[in-house]
Formats: structure tokens, sequence, C-alpha cells
């Protein structure tokens, strides 16, 4: 009779012993399924997906710090691009000013208007004169905020009778705002200014 009961009592404590190893373990291996599944959503959210005609390309998503530098001289160049990229149109000319007038402060707008007093834009169209301009080269401290920036260009004025080549240098500081449609890069361009714009080459057409 005892020796039954010794036997039963020990079986109980081997379940008992068994049933806590069993419990412990699902515990464990929840836990390290949740811990799985948030570093696999993780992970997820920091790729995007491009469709490119029937090709899905991976991208990966970054923080802005990591591209401050590469935005930063996105923003200085399209600005450059759309105000010094003139036709004779108004409607282009009025169009890519637009565009650039979002990108900076009033410095920017002090300068068209500048320009525009003195009869440059006119000039351009009663002329049928277009000028373009290639970014050289950008320099941006971003060690402090606002950044200041170095701008160095080639800008090609194209008259009916030649084709005149300027040294372009412009100078500013960047200031971080919100994202927009109109600025895309979430940067602002404040005392903006131009330090040298002259003539380096006279082509005949």
């Amino acid at each position: 009779m005892f020796k039954e009961t010794k036997n039963i009592d020990s079986a109980f404590r081997h379940i008992k012993t068994f049933t806590f190893i069993i419990v412990a373990g699902c515990f464990l291996l929840c836990g390290f399924v949740l811990y799985k599944s948030y570093e696999l959503s993780a992970r997820v959210q920091d790729k995007i997906y491009i469709l490119a005609g029937d090709q899905a390309m991976e991208a990966f998503a970054s923080k802005r710090k990591d591209n401050v530098s590469v935005e930063a001289k996105s923003h200085i160049s399209l600005f450059h691009i759309y105000f010094f990229t003139l036709d004779p149109d108004d409607k282009v000319i009025e169009k890519n000013i637009s565009k650039a007038l979002y990108m900076a402060d009033a410095s920017a707008k002090k300068q068209y208007n500048n320009l525009k007093e003195t009869g440059y834009y006119s000039n351009i169209i009663a002329g049928n004169i277009s000028q373009q301009i290639s970014i050289d080269s950008i320099t941006v401290d971003i060690k402090v905020e606002p950044y200041f920036f170095h701008c160095y260009g080639t800008e090609r004025i194209i008259r009916p009778n030649s084709i005149v080549t300027r040294n372009l240098i412009t100078q500013g500081y960047l200031r971080n705002v919100s994202r927009s449609d109109h600025n895309p890069h979430g940067f602002l361009i404040e005392r903006w200014e131009t330090l040298e714009n002259k003539d380096i080459k006279t082509e005949n057409r």
C-alpha cells in the first residue's frame, strides 16, 4: 500500500516537473516567435519596392541625416537650374522662376526683381535668347545648421548670332523646412547671393 502511494507520489512529481518544463518551453517559444516577428516587421518597413515595368526593384528607407549632403546638393542644383534656365517665352520664364522661388527666401525674389526691373527678361524674349546652365560643383558644410554652400556653374547664353559662356559662382545657406510638392527636399535657401557672373568666352554661330 505504502509502496503504491510512493509510486503515485513520485509519478505525480514527475508529471508536475514535466508539465512545468513544457509550459516554460511554450512561454520561451512564444517569446522567441514574438521577438522574431517584430524584428521581421521592422526590417520589412525599411524596404521599399519600386515597380519598373514588370520588374520589382528593392529600395531601402534611410534616415534624413544619412543623406543630408546628397539632398542638399540636389536642392541647390535644382534651384539654380530653375532660376537660370530661360527661353524666349514669358510663360516658360514665369514657370521656372516660380519653381525656384518656392525653394529660396526673399533673397532670391530680390535678385529676380532686380533683373526684371533692368529689363533682363524682356531682352531675353525680344532678342530670342535662350539661357542654359550646367552645375560644375557644389560644396556644402553640413557640420552646422544652417548649412553654408558654394555653387559653381557655367552659363551658356545662346543668341541668334553668338553663344556667350559665363562663369557663375553663388553662395548662401540652407535651412531645414517641411517637405512639400513644391519643395521635395525640405530645404530653404537663405541669404543667397551671386559672387561672380562674368563672360569667359564668346563664339560666333
